[in-house]
């Protein structure tokens, strides 16, 4: 009994809105010491930095504990992927670094401290669910991408190499120049020169760019959008909120509706049926 109530009061506390603001503040402030370590400060204000990443560290350590009393069991904590990814920062900070190669390794990790705001942030939950979810749909647009990446290349490479062996030199060296076109990094300055000797070759760079920089890229930016559509109306549906989900409450309580309407005619069919017996 006192552990259910512990529970109950620790559950409040992890959802209250004041709580879970002052824990982004936390990472925030987190970040922003690793951000003053990168300059030239005094001694005292190393060891300062050095103390409050320790209470920052517990106090990480207090919030996952809250989190994992909070949850019915370990099962129902460790099925949350963010429990369990917070859990690992949380303890990678927690391992002393000594020596300036550990030492360095340890400054890293906590770097990683900042993606614990994903974790709280339910938008940014769904940009990162968005872009994983993206990224196998997007694997056959990049594979054509690279097979027109590769004929572009090895046609550079034939017909230019002889006027910049620095950007037309090989296949690989090609793809490199090519891709600096699709990023319209001074790519003119690339065309111009090869147009001293090939006068067409414009043709070359103009239909490389429509292809790939209008065509492939736009697609790659169609499928994250559609994504990021779909893991809104995911979210909007387990929250119980907004658009998706009243859509899908009025397509439940229509399809109850239509099967109460349908038993309510087959009992009035009934009736009528029996009456028409006792008539006759």
């Amino acid at each position: 009994m006192k552990l259910a109530l512990l529970q109950s009061k620790f559950l409040q506390l992890r959802n209250h809105g004041l709580f879970q603001s002052f824990v982004i503040g936390v990472i925030v402030f987190s970040a922003l010491m690793i951000g003053v370590e990168t300059y030239a400060i005094p001694p005292w204000s190393i060891k300062l930095i050095t103390a409050l990443d320790w209470f920052v560290t517990l106090f990480f350590l207090v919030e996952i504990l809250i989190r994992l009393i909070s949850s019915k069991n370990i099962k129902e904590f460790l099925k949350d992927p963010w429990n369990i990814f917070d859990s690992i920062i949380v303890i990678t900070s927690l391992i002393p670094f000594d020596g300036s190669e550990t030492a360095l390794l340890g400054r890293l990790l906590r770097i990683f401290r900042v993606l614990r705001l994903i974790s709280f942030i339910p938008e940014l939950r769904v940009l990162l669910n968005a872009f994983f979810t993206a990224i196998p749909r997007m694997g056959y647009v990049s594979l054509l991408m690279f097979i027109i990446f590769y004929i572009y290349a090895a046609i550079g490479a034939i017909l230019f190499s002889d006027i910049n062996s620095e950007l037309w030199g090989n296949i690989t060296i090609s793809m490199l120049t090519l891709f600096r076109i699709a990023t319209f990094e001074g790519w003119t300055e690339v065309m111009y020169e090869t147009m001293k000797v090939y006068p067409l070759s414009w043709t070359y760079y103009l239909t490389f760019i429509f292809i790939v920089a209008f065509m492939f890229l736009n697609m790659m930016i169609g499928i994250v959008v559609e994504t990021l559509q779909e893991e809104h109306e995911k979210e909007s549906l387990e929250s119980g909120e907004g658009e998706s989900a009243e859509v899908h409450w009025i397509k439940e309580h229509t399809g109850e509706m239509e099967k109460r309407l349908e038993r309510i005619e087959q009992l009035l069919e009934a009736q009528a049926n029996a009456s028409q017996v006792k008539k006759d």
